[in-house]
């Protein structure tokens, strides 16, 4: 396995503005990960050796085409080991991340994690999305977890009315999921009119070949 400081520079040759405190941050994902997955498996045995790539830099590609503001309420549904949310939690340090997951030992692994890096801006809930009724969030973000379809039913109720902002970037809004393959079907199922950006044309990796970042605007 690479060193996580070699692993580091596919994260840092696209984000250049990290803190020392978030490349220390980064830097300790990968031992704490594979010590965590050894008990409780949340990350393929094949992909813990590429974490970075595929799971973190995956994570940051939403960083690369949306802003994160201060004090926003973020639902990272059905998390799993914590991704995209840990990683977003840690390039948007400000920001306020809920991290949900119906299955409470991976829970264990972010709480484990998170607690590790000094992480303070997550939350987590051992909860299915049903029991998240009445609770606001400025945005939904996703990762593979079910069809574009079920996501915008689950999150559209717990969506506040987004209030557009200048910046570089447009401000993360609406329910915002990482998908792979062949979306024609499912977008079309979903009812939904979503935009579709492919992160390949973010990042050159062969492994971002028909990887997506799909957000549905509220």
């Amino acid at each position: 396995m690479e060193t996580p400081e070699q692993s580091l520079d596919i994260i840092t040759q696209y984000f250049s503005d990290f803190s020392e405190v978030q490349l220390e941050q980064l830097r300790q994902l990968a031992p704490l990960y594979k010590e965590w997955n050894e008990k409780i498996n949340v990350i393929s045995r094949k992909d813990i050796e590429s974490l970075y790539e595929k799971h973190v830099l995956h994570s940051l590609s939403i960083a690369a085409v949306f802003d994160f503001e201060p004090n926003m309420k973020v639902l990272d549904l059905g998390t799993g080991g914590g991704f995209p949310g840990i990683p977003l939690a840690i390039f948007f340090p400000q920001t306020r991340f809920h991290l949900v997951d119906s299955i409470g030992k991976k829970l264990k692994v972010v709480e484990g994690v998170a607690e590790a890096i000094g992480l303070k801006n997550i939350t987590t809930k051992h909860s299915r999305v049903e029991a998240l009724a009445g609770q606001k969030f400025d945005v939904v973000i996703s990762r593979a977890v079910a069809p574009l379809k079920d996501l915008w039913t689950w999150s559209k109720p717990l969506l506040r009315k987004s209030t557009p902002s200048e910046g570089d970037l447009p401000k993360a809004s609406g329910l915002i999921c990482l998908k792979g393959g062949d979306l024609a079907q499912e977008i079309f199922e979903s009812g939904c009119k979503p935009k579709v950006m492919e992160i390949t044309h973010l990042f050159k990796e062969p492994f971002f070949q028909e990887k997506f970042i799909i957000q549905v605007p509220h």
